[in-house]
């Protein structure tokens, strides 16, 4: 086996244990990628309004 195939399967055991950060670490990538390279202004714009409420809501 090689490394590379070893480390593979290492991230996939991994993952297994852990799904609920992995959803996590894949939704918080998909979303800065979405900002990043494919937001509106009218995008952005509802998204610092959802970022503002779901703030308050944290500090409560």
């Amino acid at each position: 086996m090689t490394d590379k195939s070893k480390q593979t399967e290492a991230n996939k055991r991994w993952q297994e244990k852990n799904r609920e950060h992995t959803r996590y670490l894949r939704n918080r990538s998909a979303s800065r990628s979405f900002i990043k390279n494919q937001a509106t202004l009218e995008d952005i714009e509802e998204l610092e309004q959802l970022i503002e409420e779901r703030k308050k809501a944290l500090s409560e």
